[in-house]
Parts: C-alpha cells; sequence; structure tokens
C-alpha cells in the first residue's frame, strides 16, 4: 500500500499542469503509480522524468539496457520494475522466452555471451554494490566505454528506482501482471 496518496491530475493544483502533460505525453496513460506519488515533489520528478530520458537516448543498445533493468528488478524482487518493463524489453526485441528466462539467466541458453556478461554486471551491482574485476571485465568486451558508462549509469539507476518504489510502497497497477505470482 502506497504510503503517500497518488496525486492525480484532478487533485492537484493547477501549476502542476505542465508537470501532467509532460508525463502524459512522454509516459504511459494512464500514469502510473510511480510518477503520481513523486508529483508530490515536482521539482524532482521533472529532473527525474529528464534524467530517465537521457538514458533511453543513450547509445547504448535498449535491448541490453532491457536486460540489465529486469535482472535488476528481479535482483531485488520488485514486481513493479518487473511488470513495467517487460513491455520494454518486448519493444527492445527481447522474446517472451528471453523475458521468462530472466531470472535464470546464467542456465538459460536464450542469451549470448554479451547479454549473459551485461546481466551479471547488473546482478551482481544490484546485489553487492562494488563489481568484480571480472564482471566488469566480460561486459566491456563487448561495450564501448561510452556505453559501459551509460550501463553503469542505469543499472543504478534503475537500482534507485526499485528503492523508491520500496520506501514509497507503490503498488502494481491492476492492468498488469504480477510477474511473482506466489509472492
Amino acid at each position: 500500500m502506497a504510503r503517500v496518496p497518488y496525486l492525480r491530475r484532478e487533485d492537484a493544483d493547477a501549476s502542476l499542469k505542465p508537470l501532467y502533460d509532460r508525463l502524459e505525453t512522454e509516459r504511459k496513460v494512464p500514469t502510473a503509480n510511480i510518477f503520481l506519488a513523486l508529483t508530490h515533489a515536482p521539482t524532482q520528478l521533472d529532473a527525474f522524468l529528464t534524467y530517465a530520458n537521457s538514458l533511453r537516448a543513450a547509445d547504448l543498445s535498449p535491448k541490453l539496457r532491457e536486460l540489465a533493468i529486469l535482472t535488476v528488478g528481479h535482483a531485488t524482487r520488485s514486481a513493479y520494475e518487473v511488470a513495467h518493463h517487460q513491455s520494454h524489453g518486448l519493444k527492445a526485441g527481447l522474446t517472451k522466452e528471453q523475458l521468462a528466462a530472466v531470472a535464470d539467466f546464467e542456465s538459460s541458453d536464450r542469451f549470448d555471451e554479451r547479454e549473459k556478461a551485461v546481466m551479471r554486471l547488473a546482478k551482481e551491482s544490484t546485489l553487492r554494490v562494488d563489481v568484480s574485476e571480472e564482471a566488469w571485465r566480460a561486459a566491456a568486451e563487448h561495450l564501448t566505454d561510452q556505453q559501459m558508462v551509460e550501463l553503469s549509469l542505469s543499472i543504478a539507476w534503475y537500482n534507485s528506482g526499485v528503492r523508491v518504489m520500496g520506501l514509497l510502497g507503490i503498488d502494481l497497477e491492476d492492468n498488469y501482471p504480477h510477474p511473482f505470482p506466489n509472492s
């Protein structure tokens, strides 16, 4: 249960209209619960959106970015993150079989070495913070320095996102299937 009310457009001060316009233009409609909660801090939400958009415009492959994000979601058991990014993963070129295999990517034959290296880096960073030289080098063999920085920023960003969602108790919307049904 959310720890702050979801502030919907009709309940918000008129001064927030441009922020809701931006949300509805740049994000899914209806507006996701995470954004409705963050509208209580409009300056930070505006910056949040700008930063998130910069990660989506990076040189890093959208497919690799989504694999990293989904790995963060699975490593933290963030139903919200996983549910929301499955559709992004499909748009980025992941198959339904790959989506189903993210949690057990190490033993899956659905991912190539480059994808597994990115996922290992995401998982290790999520669970340990400091990553091993081995994990770094394995991913760096396949990516440029720019892409490695972009990957690092994406992994860290989505780690902060799952923590914000956990702190605020963000509810998964009813129109998303729960990715961990036995939880």
